[in-house]
């Protein structure tokens, strides 16, 4: 397998990644509202998360000069790109989630 696929597979498939990007992408951008938006993460994690994505370059951090200064976060074009392409696997486990019901459903 190609080295740069694992890569990325990797940093998409670390706990909380897909939860981050999904809430950017619906228009979180600083730390509190993450932790609103994102159940159960900690302060410490989701730092760490968005130090990672950032180095990754799937997130822009913006420092907005004021008092105190605010710290916000955006999706990079390669962030943007990456969450487009995941669109077709959130879908596919969408419909399987329902499948999965559906059977324990008639089983019961």
């Amino acid at each position: 397998m190609c080295p740069t696929f694992e890569e990325a597979l990797e940093l998409v498939g670390r706990r909380w990644t897909g939860a981050i990007l999904t809430a950017t992408h619906q228009g979180v951008t600083r730390f509190s509202e993450y932790r609103a938006a994102i159940d159960g993460i900690s302060d410490r994690l989701l730092s760490q998360r968005l130090k990672e994505l950032e180095t990754a370059g799937l997130l822009d951090r913006i420092v907005v000069p004021s008092t105190p200064v605010q710290i916000r976060y955006r999706l990079s074009p390669d962030g943007l790109e990456l969450v487009e392409a995941l669109q077709p696997l959130a879908q596919w486990s969408l419909r399987r989630s329902v499948r999965g019901r559906a059977r324990q459903t008639s089983s019961a």
